[in-house]
């Protein structure tokens, strides 16, 4: 933001040269005022905002209906959601937006209708039982994970039934060989 205050400073106080003759100490005084002008404006805006943007446009109950959304902030209607609404055009998050206006974290920031067909379309999919599928098969890797030492003595004793199935295939290779060489 300073970088903006500079910009707006140098073009305030190059059109006011460009009209008035001024030596290079008015200059640097002119400078020096504008930008101090502009840094008080700043904190003067940012103190006065929140006081603004705490009072809602209208009330709760209108703000979530049940075909659409309205900001409370600003009160533009017809959204399906807000969350991209007070991202781009508010800076806030949507936890931030509950706190300032006292919402109900169980309430949705969506439309009842909208958030009912999304839910309706995943159940026809089927995506229900994909997501109960991949909890299971994701706890079943973290329950593995977890007890290794559990199973590193089953693994040992397994290891040599392992170890004598291949030699019994191993051996019936190797007779061929030994055979061979004697």
């Amino acid at each position: 933001m300073a970088s903006t205050i500079l910009e707006l400073t140098a073009s305030i106080v190059s059109s006011h040269a460009s009209v008035t003759e001024m030596s290079g100490e008015e200059l640097l005084l002119e400078l020096q005022k504008v930008h101090a002008a502009l840094q008080k404006l700043e904190v003067v805006g940012t103190e006065g905002a929140p006081a603004e943007e705490s009072k809602p446009t209208i009330t709760l109950k209108k703000a979530f209906q049940a075909d659409q959304v309205v900001c409370m902030i600003c009160g533009k209607g017809g959204m399906k959601t807000l969350t991209r609404h007070l991202a781009q055009v508010h800076n806030l998050k949507p936890g931030a937006y509950r706190k300032q206006f006292g919402i109900p974290s169980g309430q949705s920031l969506t439309a009842k209708n909208f958030s009912e067909a999304r839910r309706k379309m995943a159940q026809d999919r089927g995506l229900a039982d994909n997501l109960a599928k991949a909890r299971e098969v994701r706890a079943a890797k973290l329950k593995a994970k977890q007890s290794p030492p559990a199973k590193a003595e089953p693994k040992a004793k397994a290891a040599p039934k392992a170890k004598t199935a291949p030699k019994a295939t191993k051996t019936v290779k190797a007779k061929a060989t030994p055979k061979g060489k004697a």
